[in-house]
């Protein structure tokens, strides 16, 4: 069987690795007897598997001590509401940064629960860009800062940590998680939904320091409160427990790479490589800042838009699928993770110049 190169922007690539180590333990873990999917998530077994997928996400990216993590359900979309519910405490505002869609839609759903302040948008450039740190109107009696390092949809990353002084720094990472080293002590909470970086979709990871935890708004549900989960051992329901094994896998499969430092130096040859590609022809653009560009998800369009229907049916052919880009954008979009090899890479970029040769 030749596995295609999937370049979606999630569900994503799992390493190859990871799913033969997967399918080779699915009908018996570890001498069991019994599928993970099929184990009780509180029997010995299963709770070897989650100790284990905590311990080396915390060697991956050197989790300080002082942080839990915490394994959930509801995808980061949850976190929305749970970010709001959890550390507004006795605040009434919070500060967002809005940089695209995915900061849209926290900002949305935040503004149920306070008073939202808009700290900075580039919504003006169309979010292609980010603003810089001098441009960040924050307010010291904000509960927290909350902001979008890399927005899926639109390519757009952040080059740089905001510094927010005391106040906590919460992050959706689900773009960007594991993708390169990163400084979990700058943060107050990052939380990432798995079906990027991490592994399937139905699991969340949510990574947040311990004094942020215990102060959940009165009438919290109990599905929704950090605390709870916490006590639980993130096991206050049945948790999504394939999910979670499957995202041990991957911990310990970038661990077996060399760690995060290797993976993104990984990432940031292969962005490099497809972003030169693009630049050096007339026939591809990319809209975003250059100093903005992800490393996970590099859109770019077609000098016709009328040959966009071509270009997705005859990438399909040679093995290269979900280059579409989202329908609120257009265009094209490449989703290049951590599961994303170079060789798969190095074949968009063969099949673009050659479709640009022919179509151009």
């Amino acid at each position: 069987m030749t596995r295609a190169f999937n370049f979606s922007a999630g569900p994503a690539m799992l390493p190859a690795e990871v799913l033969e180590r997967a399918a080779g333990e699915l009908q018996d873990w570890d001498g069991s007897g019994m599928s993970v999917m099929e184990m009780s998530h509180r029997g010995k077994e299963f709770m070897s598997i989650a100790g284990q997928a905590d311990t080396d996400l915390r060697k991956v990216l050197s989790i300080p001590d002082s942080y839990r993590i915490l394994f959930l359900q509801g995808g980061a979309s949850s976190q929305f509401a749970m970010v709001p519910l959890n550390l507004l405490g006795s605040r009434g505002s919070a500060d967002y940064l809005n940089t695209g869609q995915w900061s849209k839609k926290a900002i949305a759903e935040a503004r149920r629960f306070c008073d939202v302040r808009i700290a900075a948008t580039t919504e003006q450039s169309g979010f292609t860009t980010v603003p810089a740190q001098a441009d960040l109107d924050l307010s010291a009696d904000a509960a927290y800062v909350h902001y979008t390092p890399n927005e899926t949809i639109g390519g757009v990353e952040f080059p740089y940590v905001p510094d927010t002084g005391d106040v906590p720094l919460v992050a959706d990472m689900s773009s960007t998680i594991l993708s390169r080293p990163l400084d979990v002590s700058r943060y107050g909470v990052i939380y990432a939904g798995a079906q990027k970086n991490i592994g399937p979709a139905g699991l969340t990871v949510v990574i947040v320091r311990e004094d942020l935890i215990g102060e959940a708004r009165p009438g919290t549900p109990a599905m929704f409160t950090y605390k709870l989960h916490d006590e639980a051992g993130s096991m206050y329901n049945t948790p999504p427990t394939y999910a979670w094994y499957l995202a041990g896998l991957v911990f310990q499969w970038i661990l077996d790479r060399g760690g995060i430092r290797v993976m993104g130096d990984t990432n940031r040859r292969k962005a490099e490589k497809l972003y030169a590609a693009i630049d050096v022809s007339g026939f591809y653009a990319n809209p975003v800042d250059p100093q903005c560009r992800s490393w996970m998800n590099v859109p770019f369009t077609l000098a016709d838009p009328a040959l966009d229907d071509d270009f997705l049916r005859s990438s399909a052919i040679e093995g290269l699928l979900t280059l579409k880009g989202h329908r609120s954008v257009g265009g094209m979009r490449a989703s290049i993770y951590n599961a994303m090899p170079q060789a798969g890479v190095d074949a968009l970029i063969e099949f673009m110049a050659e479709f640009e040769r022919t179509r151009g």
